[in-house]
């Protein structure tokens, strides 16, 4: 295992900020993993772990250790006639692996095509998309304490999923490596198609089918019609989350603002779609310099070149100020910001 120094890291983050590490290491296997534990650099330097950068702002050059994590393996490891158990190596990329189970015609996480990053970042952000959420298929992860370096198996209820958060977002937030997730996917047709746009693109384009490919493509081709491309724009994808409010407080936006869009959400909470007060504020298409707006989805701020990260930073600052001004809502980022 190679140690790094001054390492760039602008092919390893999506936003393709020109950021360096201080120091940089590779791992790929557990074994890998577990000489950390006796390193001196990630017992004195500051330490990331780092999957497939899509979900990961750098705001300058990270003064520490950047851990890139490309622990790798899929395997089946219980099945039945109805489901299926595949565990996978948090290092593999997170759409390659949709396509595996496509492949397999195993249903689950089809809705969830084309979402960049790795498997281990998905229960961190309980990652979601028209209308599935991977813990609706979360079976168990393990994890691996990054002090005691003791291994614990994670259940779905311990996680403690909610809107884009888990227990690794908050209480275990850079004290816990992921290092394998399995999931329960099913293999009989159990296909989710409600979500509004999903829905709306199988009609418009009379399809009838329900197995994982279609629904893949479908969701491949939406988001693509509607999303720039990493490889092309730089962007983490949604910069904000949807905020969730009280009931109440909506229903007052609504009085003064009667086409704002909802979503009902648990216990008189209620979930406005960020894109729509983003675009009411009147940023859709801005730009300035090579910091911007997406054109077609507001929710996404884009690196067209040569932006640094505290160029977007501040977009995104002036985005939660204006939203906070006219609507009285705190926008929330769900890229992180390092």
């Amino acid at each position: 295992m190679q140690v790094l120094e001054n390492y760039p890291l602008k092919s390893l983050n999506t936003f393709h900020i020109n950021a360096k590490a201080k120091f940089f290491l590779e791992l790929r296997t557990m074994d890998d993993l577990l000489i950390l534990k006796d390193l001196d650099l990630f017992k004195n330097e500051k330490a990331l772990i780092l999957g497939g950068g899509s979900n990961i702002l750098f705001k300058s050059d990270f003064d520490g250790l950047i851990i890139k994590n490309n622990i790798k393996g899929i395997e089946v490891i219980n099945e039945t006639p109805e489901d299926v158990l595949i565990r996978f190596g948090s290092g593999e990329n997170w759409h390659q692996m949709v396509l595996h189970t496509i492949k397999n015609g195993w249903f689950g996480i089809e809705n969830l095509s084309l979402i960049p990053g790795t498997v281990g970042a998905a229960p961190i952000q309980n990652i979601g998309a028209y209308g599935t959420e991977l813990k609706d298929v979360f079976h168990k992860l393990t994890a691996v304490n990054l002090q005691s370096f003791e291994s614990k198996t994670f259940k779905n209820d311990q996680c403690q999923f909610g809107y884009r958060n888990s227990i690794f977002k908050t209480k275990l937030k850079n004290k816990a490596f992921i290092a394998s997730v399995t999931l329960k996917l099913s293999k009989v047709p159990r296909a989710n198609i409600q979500y509004r746009a999903l829905k709306e693109y199988l009609e418009t384009n009379k399809i009838q089918e329900v197995h994982p490919k279609v629904i893949s493509d479908a969701v491949i081709a939406i988001r693509k019609s509607k999303l720039p491309d990493p490889e092309e724009n730089g962007n983490g994808g949604s910069f904000f989350k949807n905020p969730v409010i009280p009931s109440e407080e909506f229903y007052k936006l609504q009085a003064r603002f009667p086409d704002i869009p909802s979503f009902p959400d648990d216990k008189n909470m209620i979930k406005v779609p960020a894109a729509y007060l983003i675009q009411e504020c009147g940023w859709k298409g801005y730009r300035l310099n090579d910091a911007g707006v997406h054109q077609k989805q507001p929710l996404v701020l884009v690196n067209y070149g040569h932006a640094n990260g505290s160029e977007i930073v501040n977009l995104a600052g002036k985005i939660q100020q204006s939203v906070q001004e006219k609507f009285h809502i705190r926008l929330e980022p769900e890229v992180n910001i390092i």
